[in-house]
């Protein structure tokens, strides 16, 4: 059993690390995570990891493009490249992370790049790659996991857990951005903004239209198997809106919930259900050991040594780049982010469990600060707009024209579905699919 002095210790350590992380504000970056499926051209079945046209013979074939090979266990599991990072989700969805960028522009070039190189090689294999929420097409029981100890241990875990745990780990796909903090001061209020926004971010960039392969006739699909996987890593952090929420609170969250897997002596470990702070004496793991621990658990907004936001759907180019810009110009500004913590400086973690699960069933229905969902993205496409510089606005316009008319991307295929499914996906004005086609 953990003392209270190995607790404190324990608390102190991951503070620390928090505040060892900060940045100063002239060198503030944002990153991005850009998640996708590879599926056939032909039947949007999902392309698994193994086979001979599978994803790790993908990967393979870009590696002849300049990409650097990353194996476990002898089996290709990543990519990297100029500072940017190729991984795999569990389900062999492909996932580009960004390095850190100044600018907006930086990023988009960043993943223009890598479209430029994997796209021609899917081409000649009559594969696409997809930015959606969700599979279009294959269900999960056909999707085989990964060939990833971390995976495997997931999987047994949350086989327990959730019911649509599973769901998550191989069906879904998101857009995720990165941002700096300077101080433990703009920590809270960047991540109570982020958490406060998550419903309307999540509505905003619902892109998932089908659920095991029907259409999904509600809103917002991820979130529902978010609120149906683990209730000990995911929706918005226990507490964070309930009161002020800072570096020892995070601490307090990770040392007490279960990490599922840790890493000792470059050994993945399985701890089941074993409490972070139960795992080691207060000494006994690295900086490295600590930031594994960090990624083992799934909130709508993650702490790391930068605040992740995690509750947009993968969407396609461009869309994908004015999300980047839409947390730049709320988050990045400073008068944007102190109006928006004054607005929801008294927001509870209960009220946003019910605006998500309001959103769900009905977008107009719910409220807060006496305007209607529509109305509150409306209002925040506007901020991010008023907070970027002259230069970097024109990012915005995708997302503005989109919730100006008040549809999300999944509206826009929902639209379609008088065509053929993967038509249907296809001609969505915001699908990348045949960008780089010649």
């Amino acid at each position: 059993m953990t003392s209270d002095n190995e607790l404190n210790y324990q608390k102190e350590r991951i503070t620390n690390y928090f505040r060892e992380s900060e940045t100063a504000k002239k060198e503030f970056e944002i990153g991005a995570e850009f998640e996708h499926f590879v599926v056939d051209a032909d039947t949007l079945e999902a392309i698994s990891y193994y086979g001979e046209n599978g994803i790790e013979s993908l990967l393979k074939e870009l590696t002849e493009l300049g990409w650097e090979a990353k194996y476990e266990e002898n089996h290709l599991m990543g990519l990297s490249k100029d500072g940017n990072h190729v991984t795999l989700e569990p389900g062999a969805q492909v996932e580009l992370s960004t390095r850190p960028c100044k600018s907006i522009k930086e990023v988009e070039n960043q993943y223009l790049s890598f479209l430029r190189d994997i796209i021609p090689v899917l081409n000649y294999r009559n594969q696409h790659i997809l930015s959606l929420g969700y599979q279009p097409e294959t269900k999960i029981s056909q999707i085989p996991f990964i060939p990833k100890n971390r995976y495997k241990y997931m999987s047994e875990y949350f086989n327990k857990r959730g019911k649509y745990a599973h769901n998550m780990m191989k069906g879904t796909a998101s857009l995720q951005i990165t941002l700096d903090y300077c101080c433990e001061e703009d920590f809270i209020k960047k991540f109570r903004v982020a958490n406060a926004l998550s419903p309307y971010i999540s509505y905003i960039f619902d892109n998932s239209p089908f659920f095991e392969g029907e259409i999904w006739d509600k809103n917002t699909l991820r979130v529902n198997i978010w609120n149906n996987c683990d209730d000990d890593r995911c929706k918005v952090v226990p507490g964070s809106l309930d009161r002020v929420f800072g570096y020892e609170d995070y601490a307090k969250y990770i040392l007490n919930a279960p990490p599922i897997i840790i890493q000792r002596n470059n050994e993945f470990e399985f701890t089941g259900n074993k409490a972070f702070k139960e795992l080691y004496f207060p000494d006994e793991y690295t900086k490295e050991e600590l930031e594994h621990v960090l990624t083992m658990y799934f909130p709508d907004v993650r702490a790391k040594k930068f605040i992740e936001v995690r509750m947009a759907d993968s969407v396609p180019y461009p869309l994908n780049i004015a999300g980047v810009a839409l947390w730049k110009g709320l988050l990045y500004n400073e008068k944007n982010l102190e109006l928006l913590y004054d607005k929801f400086k008294h927001l509870t973690n209960d009220e946003v469990s019910k605006i998500k699960k309001d959103i769900i069933e009905s977008v107009k229905d719910s409220e807060i600060v006496n305007k209607n969902v529509i109305e509150v993205c409306k209002e925040i496409v506007n901020l991010a707009e008023g907070g970027l510089d002259d230069e970097e606005t024109k990012f915005l316009i995708p997302l503005k024209e989109l919730v100006n008319r008040e549809m999300t991307p999944a509206g826009l295929i929902k639209e379609k579905l008088h065509l053929e499914k993967n038509k249907a996906i296809e001609k969505s004005i915001l699908n990348n699919l045949n960008i780089f086609r010649r």
